[in-house]
C-alpha cells in the first residue's frame, strides 16, 4: 500500500470507490493506489485510440505521459486520494535528458525544443509514471513552467498551450525555422520515444 504520514500517523490509500472504473480495477486485483501506480508505470508507451477517453489507458493497456497521468489523477479523485495534482510542465527537451529521441534535434540544428510533459505532484513532490524508465530527475533542472490542470485538459488545452508556448519561443529566441518545421521535428522525437 502507498504509505503516507500525516502528523506522524501512517495513512494507506486503498481503492474503495463504487464507480465502474474502480470496480473494474478491483476486479483485476488492484486494491491500492501503490499497486495501480506500479501497473500504469509498466504499461507500454503509446497513444490511445481516442485521446478524450482517459479510461482507454486501462482498456487498451497503454498510454502517454498525458493519458497515464490524467488516468491516475481521475482514479485518485474518484477514490478521494488527496494531495494529488496533475501537472502540465514545459521543459527543455534535449538528447541528454530524454531517452530514445536519438539525434533528431542536433540533425536539425536545435539544442532543445520546449516539450509539454504531464506528471503528478503529491504533497509537492514530482512523480512520473510514464514508463519503467521515467525519472523526473532527468528533466527537473530543465523545467521552465508548471501548471496544474484537470484530467480533461490533457487533450485540447494541453496541445494548444504547448503550441502557443512553442510559437512564442520561436519569436523570443529567433529560431530560424517555422512553427510547422519545429512541430515536425518534435513529432519525430515523440515517434522515436514510442519505438
Amino acid at each position: 500500500m502507498l504509505i503516507c504520514y500525516f502528523y506522524g500517523v501512517e495513512i494507506a490509500y486503498t481503492l474503495k470507490s463504487k464507480d465502474p472504473l474502480t470496480l473494474e480495477l478491483l476486479a483485476s486485483q488492484i486494491q491500492t493506489w501503490k499497486e495501480l501506480l506500479a501497473i500504469v508505470r509498466n504499461l507500454p508507451y503509446g497513444r490511445n485510440s481516442n485521446r478524450k477517453d482517459i479510461t482507454l489507458v486501462w482498456k487498451e493497456q497503454k498510454g502517454t505521459c498525458s493519458s497515464k497521468h490524467a488516468f491516475l489523477k481521475y482514479v485518485a479523485d474518484l477514490n478521494t486520494i488527496t494531495n494529488i495534482e496533475l501537472i502540465l510542465g514545459i521543459y527543455k527537451m534535449k538528447e541528454s535528458n530524454t531517452r530514445n529521441i536519438g539525434t533528431v534535434l542536433t540533425r536539425n540544428g536545435l539544442d532543445y525544443i520546449p516539450e509539454a510533459h504531464c506528471y503528478l505532484k503529491q504533497n509537492g513532490k514530482r512523480l512520473d509514471y510514464t514508463s519503467q524508465n521515467s525519472d523526473i530527475k532527468n528533466i527537473e533542472k530543465d523545467i521552465v513552467l508548471e501548471q496544474i490542470i484537470s484530467p480533461s485538459q490533457v487533450v485540447d488545452f494541453k496541445v494548444n498551450f504547448h503550441k502557443n508556448y512553442i510559437s512564442q519561443w520561436i519569436i523570443n529566441h529567433k529560431i530560424p525555422i517555422t512553427f510547422n518545421e519545429v512541430w515536425a521535428i518534435r513529432e519525430a522525437c515523440i515517434f522515436n520515444l514510442s519505438q
